[in-house]
């Protein structure tokens, strides 16, 4: 029997490499299939849309925060694996009662690189998943920017207002591409149509995800700040912590270079 630690520094044992796995999370769920792992994902939830092809046929088991937990039991999954921030606690807790539950808990890249490789280390995928890190890495790096001192506001949900704030994934990036957020509160907290002109940011993201922001939204920040710049973007690129991960920094250079371009 093999012990392993989560992120949340709990201790999980495995009898063997598990053949019967359930993912909870949808970033995760796509890192698990990366990494070759398809006849062993046997339940996923509704939310897990990627890849594409491979994901239809596999058994939805709700949502991230609604979980099917007897539909879950009755797939006999050997490890579940879930997330801190996107499922909820009393729902993880009872699937302990069911098998062991690994949980993640990201908030900047290098956790998503411990993510990365202790879940290789769970499925028996290590090679792999250190080859996956290493050019994670290296794409990183190429990773090229000018500080332009930009006040951003990345929303993330509409009616009521929410947006990323302090000890987030999504600050984290931010903060990597030189990027100040106008929002220091922690976590996702909501925020009013006062507090963004109060804020005054330059630039306002709007996340493709979990709320589905379409140009017709543009106007509407718009109004509240004529001179702001306000953008779509990719919400998986800012928030999905797996193997999407080797995307992001080509995502971000034009990103960033369309910015340096507006406020030069």
């Amino acid at each position: 029997m093999a012990g392993f630690c989560d992120q949340l520094n709990r201790i999980i044992n495995l009898p063997a490499i598990p053949k019967r796995i359930v993912s909870v999370v949808p970033s995760q769920t796509e890192l698990l299939f990366y990494l070759g792992l398809d006849t062993e994902i046997v339940g996923i939830t509704k939310f897990c849309i990627h890849p594409k092809q491979k994901v239809k046929a596999v058994t939805k088991v709700g949502g991230t925060k609604q979980l099917d937990i007897g539909l879950i039991k009755s797939l006999q999954p050997e490890l579940i694996i879930a997330n801190k921030e996107e499922n909820e606690r009393s729902q993880i807790e009872a699937l302990m009662y069911i098998c062991p539950v690994w949980i993640s808990d990201i908030h900047d890249l290098e956790t998503a690189f411990s993510m990365i490789q202790s879940v290789g280390q769970l499925v028996g995928k290590k090679q792999e998943a250190d080859a996956l890190n290493s050019e994670i890495r290296h794409r990183f790096n190429t990773l090229v920017f000018h500080p332009l001192n930009i006040k951003a506001a990345y929303f993330i949900w509409r009616k009521p207002y929410m947006v990323a704030g302090r000890q987030t994934y999504i600050d984290s990036l931010m903060q990597m591409c030189a990027l100040n957020n106008v929002f220091e509160a922690e976590r996702y907290p909501e925020v009013s149509a006062n507090d963004l002109v109060t804020a005054n940011p330059d630039v306002v993201f709007l996340s493709s995800e979990p709320y589905p922001f379409r140009q017709k939204h543009i106007d509407e920040f718009k109004q509240l700040l004529p001179k702001a710049k306000v953008v779509l973007v990719d919400g998986e690129m800012f928030s999905w912590y797996g193997s999407r991960l080797p995307e992001v920094p080509g995502y971000f250079n034009k990103l960033l270079n369309e910015l340096g371009l507006l406020f030069k």
